[in-house]
């Protein structure tokens, strides 16, 4: 199976690693941008669509969060076969992921009712609950373009070709941003929308990510290098294999995003001024950390590759360097949240705070600026380590290891906290860093153990596995 792109090759270290990552930074940047830039024009629109926009659109993640997990794990498939000289096996592997896109349409849409009866229980006072459900009801659309966009565009990270995505979601959320824009405020001949107008800019930019993508997947060259065309076709063995790695995947970014939502749902009972602080906050760090989910993607992609060229001491060489560069990232900005937290909340002041007093608000955000340089560096660990595990096939130790940290410590210590002990926001917050420094302690050493080392994603290996040892967890099992 060896091709010239096989054979071993020196570590490409840190220049190797940015020129796949800075590509992804950006990528993720953008969508912080674009997450961003509809909280702030809904926080100059009403303060009533700010406080709905943050719970509806983090519900929403949440239900949809799991299909693009498992449609994007393609990306570790054509990662280990790009490395392994395969090129059909990737073309192969991104069809699984965009048959698996359409099915999910269906199913994305059938749980709609349940992010509904959500919203309700999360007892916001009817004003904003009318809002959360009316932006909820329009985001749902995006998913089916969502779990499509995560699939195709593993074809092309999946190769290190991350310019590419780049490229395409920069023209995508730039069309959004600016229809967020004219159909909130109703500029020109289009509509006044309000919330409404949020929701529907997202769908249409959604769905305008994947169809650039599969422009391109497509195109001539494209088909003639990777017979894209040709290998449009269920794959049972590969299919099966993709939902046997994929789908803890999928079930581990569902629960996460699912444990945050609860505590972003609980904060909202707390009064508007731990609720708006909360969504200033969570929406600045958003645009500072984005930029993480970019390395932990490169991370991924690297290890998957030295993994498919049988290189395993290389791969865990870039997982640290990967997670080296994020730590002293996020430190930098950790340290713009404790000495500029005025600059951080004065681009929400006019009509996020119009009920509440501003000093009171601006006080409540620096404290909460403050714990969010303090996780900050775990925070980085956990995302960009977890994303090199995945990137090895070890997606069943992640699913295991944070949806119990995720449901057994950060979602029952809310629950007590603001529904049995009623204590405040800092409180809440808190126990927020305590649960995301355990979350960045175990990756650290699982990543440390290498028993990820082990995994025979493709099932390729000539030579006979030791079984592990009975005190060895599951995942090495898989």
């Amino acid at each position: 199976m060896n091709s010239p792109e096989t054979e071993a090759r020196p570590f490409g270290g840190w220049r190797e690693l940015m020129q796949i990552a800075w590509p992804l930074i950006v990528n993720s940047g953008t969508f912080a941008v674009l997450n961003f830039s509809d909280r702030l024009f809904l926080s100059n629109y009403g303060e009533a669509e700010f406080r709905a926009s943050l719970p509806a659109g983090i519900l929403f993640f949440t239900l949809v969060c799991g299909f693009m997990a498992l449609a994007g794990f393609v990306n570790t498939f054509v990662a280990q076969m790009w490395g392994s000289g395969d090129k059909e096996g990737c073309a192969r592997a991104t069809a699984q992921g965009i048959i698996f896109s359409l099915i999910s349409i269906p199913l994305i849409m059938l749980v709609a009712p349940v992010g509904l009866w959500f919203l309700k229980l999360s007892a916001h006072g009817p004003e904003i609950l009318a809002l959360e459900q009316e932006y909820f009801k329009i985001l749902m659309w995006c998913g089916g373009g969502m779990t499509m966009s995560s699939a195709l565009s593993s074809f092309f990270s999946g190769r290190g070709k991350t310019s590419v995505i780049m490229t395409c979601n920069i023209v995508a959320n730039s069309i959004n941003i600016l229809l967020n824009y004219v159909l909130i405020f109703g500029i020109g001949p289009f509509p006044e929308l309000g919330i409404a107008g949020a929701g529907w800019a997202t769908v249409i930019g959604s769905w305008l990510s994947p169809v650039i993508f599969a422009l391109l997947y497509f195109s001539k060259p494209v088909n003639a290098e990777f017979k894209t065309w040709k290998n449009l076709k269920f794959d049972p063995w590969l299919f099966k294999r993709m939902l046997r790695f994929g789908f803890p995947s999928g079930v581990h970014w569902f629960l996460d995003v699912a444990a945050f939502t609860v505590f972003v749902l609980l904060v909202g009972r707390m009064g508007p001024v731990a609720h708006i602080a909360s969504n200033i906050a969570l929406s600045i760090n958003l645009v500072a950390f984005m930029p993480m989910i970019g390395m932990g993607i490169a991370a991924s992609i690297l290890v998957g590759q030295y993994l498919g060229r049988d290189q395993p001491d290389y791969a865990e060489r870039v997982g640290w360097l990967a997670m080296k560069i994020g730590i002293g990232y996020i430190v930098v900005i950790g340290i713009s949240f404790i000495l500029f937290p005025g600059f951080y909340a004065n681009v929400f002041e006019s009509n996020a705070g119009a009920t509440v007093p501003f000093d009171e608000l601006l006080k409540t955000v620096r404290i909460l600026l403050v714990m969010l340089a303090i996780w900050g560096a775990a925070d980085a660990t956990a995302l960009i380590l977890s994303g090199a595990l995945k990137g090895a096939g070890d997606t069943h130790f992640v699913m295991y290891f944070q949806s119990a940290v995720a449901w057994g410590v950060l979602v029952l210590g809310q629950l007590a906290i603001v529904l049995w002990l009623k204590l405040d926001i800092f409180i809440s917050w808190g126990w927020t860093v305590v649960y995301i420094l355990i979350l960045g302690a175990g990756f650290f050493l699982r990543f440390r153990s290498g028993r990820w080392k082990r995994i025979d994603l493709l099932d390729r290996r000539a030579t006979v596995i030791p079984e592990p040892e009975p005190t060895e967890d599951l995942a090495t099992r898989m």
